[in-house]
């Protein structure tokens, strides 16, 4: 269950019994203090201030993960600094990693733009000895102590069987999340080859938007004049895609409710209480809830425990999810991410439903 909290309790059990069994299980294993630095980051005893970058703050999830960031902080014990806001702009990420490095902070937890341009951000942190946690997007390369995420697969995956259970043939698209990020390029290509694997009678439509409103909004229009007979839609991202989608098809009177004749079956990733508001509606089939409330729960328990020197190893977790080795060698704790559609829009453990 997304946002379960892990109890001081369990974590110390969790330790004793990897101490004395080699298991699978979570491992929290202590391997010394962050080096002493010029800037004066030492890491001990989990001390010290922790910046915190976002991507950008026009995607109501993002939002969303704000608001959750110094709630969570505050219970996971962490002394985080007021948000940065990189404003959807690699390039000023850098420049923020390194405004934070600069105010001498002992941990980072950062939501990468670009899985490749981090990689510059990464490496002046870690020779400043400041362990860094990776929420969202995996880097490429480059030191992380974990990476917080939801198995971005398995949300192009989910999708694509939703589509497939309600449409037996037809054009079907995919509006793209921004293909520097991995989670892009997860999403797109499990949708793609999910579908030529197992619905081959659809034809997938492809829309690069980049997690931009506008260009969904101005590509959507452009591929339905040509597609009038579109049948299915996937948002990679619900919390900028959803309302210029919407949009777009009731200017071009294709917004019909979900049972009547026409209605184009829809769907999101994100869980925003938007996207559930339109599953009621009708307007929207499906979304994939991706917890930003444990994002910023488990982002600020692992920058914790990283500036306490502590280790993980591949994994179940006590709360749910797995923790993977990725390609790169990186850690990746892949938290649960649901489908919710109407039979589960009103579950009160859902994030979604716990914001206003």
């Amino acid at each position: 269950m997304p946002g379960r909290t892990v109890g001081k309790r369990n974590r110390v059990r969790i330790v004793a019994a990897v101490a004395v069994t080699a298991s699978a299980s979570l491992a929290l294993a202590a391997c010394g203090s962050t080096k002493d630095t010029a800037s004066g980051s030492t890491g001990g005893g989990g001390t010290g201030k922790v910046g915190v970058i976002l991507p950008l703050l026009t995607s109501p999830f993002w939002q969303s993960y704000n608001d959750y960031v110094p709630k969570m902080a505050k219970s996971e014990g962490v002394d985080a600094l007021k948000t940065v806001n990189s404003n959807s702009d690699p390039s000023q990420q850098i420049t923020d990693i390194d405004n934070q490095l600069n105010q001498s902070v002992k941990g980072l937890v950062v939501a990468p733009l670009d899985s490749a341009a981090i990689e510059a951000g990464l490496k002046q942190a870690e020779r400043k000895g400041v362990p860094v946690v990776a929420v969202d997007v995996a880097p490429d390369k480059g030191k992380v102590a974990m990476v917080v995420r939801a198995d971005n697969v398995a949300y192009g995956t989910k999708a694509c069987d939703y589509l497939g259970a309600h449409i037996t043939s037809g054009k079907v698209v995919q509006i793209m999340g921004d293909l520097a990020s991995v989670n892009g390029r997860d999403r797109s290509e499990a949708f793609r080859s999910c579908v030529k694997k197992k619905y081959p009678k659809l034809k997938v439509l492809e829309i690069p938007a980049k997690w931009e409103s506008d260009t969904a909004a101005s590509k959507l229009d452009t591929l339905l004049n040509a597609n009038p007979d579109i049948k299915g839609i996937y948002l990679q991202a619900g919390g900028v895609y959803l309302a210029p989608t919407l949009q777009t098809l009731k200017s071009k009177h294709l917004l019909k409710a979900a049972g009547s004749k026409g209605h184009i079956v829809i769907v999101s990733n994100d869980g925003i209480p938007q996207e559930f508001e339109a599953i009621r509606k009708g307007e929207i089939d499906a979304t994939v809830s991706q917890p930003a409330d444990a994002y910023a729960k488990y982002g600020m328990y692992y920058i914790k425990a990283a500036m306490q020197g502590k280790t993980f190893r591949p994994g179940p977790t006590d709360h749910d999810s797995t923790i993977v080795k990725l390609p790169s060698g990186i850690l990746e704790d892949q938290l649960p991410a649901p489908l919710v559609t109407k039979d589960n829009v009103d579950d009160p453990k859902l994030w979604g439903n716990t914001v206003k």
